[in-house]
């Protein structure tokens, strides 16, 4: 009985309490997740390329 309840009130909530976002609001927040993963992406790229040719450089001078 209490688990039926519990998605009753579940169901309540999702449909009346939430406020969902709309498509343009979607999109937009959907596009601003992706530039700033390719932004965040491309910063870990440059910070791994330039520690390997430092360590390159590095290895170099003892080996």
């Amino acid at each position: 009985m209490k688990l039926k309840i519990y998605f009753e009130e579940v169901y309540k909530e999702l449909v009346q309490k939430v406020s969902w976002p709309s498509w343009s609001e979607l999109q937009s927040s959907a596009i601003v997740v992706m530039v700033a993963s390719a932004i965040i992406a491309t910063a870990i790229f440059a910070m791994d390329f330039g520690f390997r040719n430092l360590m390159d450089v590095i290895y170099s001078m003892f080996y």
